[in-house]
């Protein structure tokens, strides 16, 4: 059976994000595994307008004519299961994610998302929503999900990570890992 396809999705575009970190170690655990392809998406890649779309993805039948939008809809569709990595912002998650996510609704049903958050309180209720929102796009949100505390503290004075900065999160994140590919073959299975 071909590799699982995983797309680890960074869910902000802030300048001096702390985002790509988790996000390129994630993409790195994934890597040593044989059986996934794992590929990261970056938001800054994909500058979609404000979703103002006068059908709902539930309903269009053409694919929407904005370009980054067709590129991600393809990249969302070609997965078979994702990781998110979102920080917290207010209470929430960020509106550019939020975005993202609702001009797709096919391309994501019957898939499985973990979830890697980062903030004060390690990004605990951005992924509370996201559940949420992961399950109305008929999605399977795992329940294992990394939660960085206090990130900044994991930085050195110029802003690079310190030594072994993850190694407390080892063990969430290769349970993660393990769950994304057993409901990812799962699910995989069922869609076909």
């Amino acid at each position: 059976m071909a590799n699982l396809k995983i797309k680890i999705i960074i869910g902000s575009t802030r300048e001096g994000r702390f985002g790509e970190k988790p996000a390129r170690w994630m993409l790195d655990k994934i890597q040593k595994r044989k059986e996934i392809d794992a590929e990261p998406l970056d938001l800054r890649d994909y500058p979609m307008p404000f979703f103002n779309e006068a059908k709902t993805p539930t309903a269009k039948k053409e694919p929407y004519g904005d370009e980054a939008v067709k590129r991600w809809t393809e990249k969302i569709a070609e997965a078979d299961g994702f990781i998110v990595v979102a920080p917290e912002y207010n209470h929430g998650y960020p509106a550019v994610l939020k975005n993202a996510l609702d001009y797709v609704y096919t391309e994501w049903n019957k898939k499985p998302v973990g979830f890697v958050s980062y903030g004060g309180a390690g990004g605990v209720r951005s992924v509370e929503q996201l559940r949420q929102v992961a399950v109305e796009l008929d999605m399977v949100p795992l329940r294992t999900a990394i939660h960085i505390f206090s990130f900044w503290e994991l930085l050195d004075e110029k802003g690079n990570l310190k030594e072994n900065a993850f190694a407390l999160f080892e063990g969430k994140a290769n349970k993660l890992v393990d769950e994304l590919l057993w409901f990812g073959a799962l699910l995989r299975n069922g869609r076909m």
